[in-house]
């Protein structure tokens, strides 16, 4: 297994409220862990917002007593939840903050993920195949059928998400299983990559180049180059 992370502010944003983690290594009881967070709220809250949650999760996740890789991460989620919520109600500046949330863990030839917000995991072989479901406006929209998909990525309510961590008592997550193979590549990147870059160009950068750290640099390349409009979170997992 080979993996990077990064994140870049953009060309547009003041400040990066992305926010990655990334270890090949155990943590707790799970074999690795992957993270991106997409902070939301003010100047300082979806920064504060993205840190805060994944430095909570992995740390909560590195003491648990839990034996499985969803039961795990889904109780640092919860947890966090409530923590996020404390630090809001104890600080005007953080009020209204919130993040999307993706984790994900690979043992034994499976993939896990847990997802909040729009955030997103992908799992490529010879194609690319969308794991997480979006948690968004838009992606109600295409659903419910009063949106096609191919208008999805333009349209002005765009970022408007449906769920997120920290913004309310309870958080609902969704959670995946994927059976991985050798040769895989797991991406796991906020929406700043995927409102400048379609699965079609995500999917060529990634087949142009094995080395996964000149992949993620190159993602980050074509989503500034096509206008860099927010933050842009990458971790990039070569099975």
């Amino acid at each position: 297994m080979k993996a990077f992370s990064i994140t870049d502010i953009g060309e547009r944003r003041q400040v990066n409220q992305d926010y990655v983690f990334c270890e090949e290594d155990k943590v707790g009881i799970l074999d690795n862990l992957f993270i991106v967070a997409d902070g939301m709220g003010g100047h300082n809250a979806g920064d504060f917002a993205s840190r805060f949650s994944v430095q909570e999760v992995v740390e909560r996740i590195s003491k648990s007593n839990l034996s499985s890789p969803i039961e795990v991460i889904e109780m640092a989620i919860k947890e966090t939840n409530k923590a996020l919520l404390k630090k809001a109600q104890e600080d005007a500046e953080l009020e209204g903050m919130g993040t999307t949330f993706v984790a994900a863990t690979i043992s034994d030839g499976t993939l896990y993920v847990a997802n909040i917000g729009d955030s997103r995991l992908y799992l490529i072989h010879d194609e690319i195949e969308q794991i997480t479901v979006d948690h968004s406006l838009v992606e109600e929209m295409v659903r419910t059928g009063k949106l096609e998909k191919s208008e999805a990525r333009f349209h002005p309510n765009k970022n408007i998400i449906t769920r997120a961590l920290g913004v309310g008592d309870s958080v609902d997550v969704d959670f995946f299983d994927v059976a991985v193979k050798t040769g895989d590549i797991v991406l796991i990147c906020s929406d700043g990559l995927t409102n400048m870059l379609d699965d079609r160009d995500i999917l060529r950068i990634i087949k142009e180049n094995d080395d996964v750290e000149m992949t993620a640099k190159n993602l980050v390349k074509e989503a500034n180059q096509n206008g860099g409009r927010d933050n842009i979170g990458i971790v990039l997992v070569r099975l």
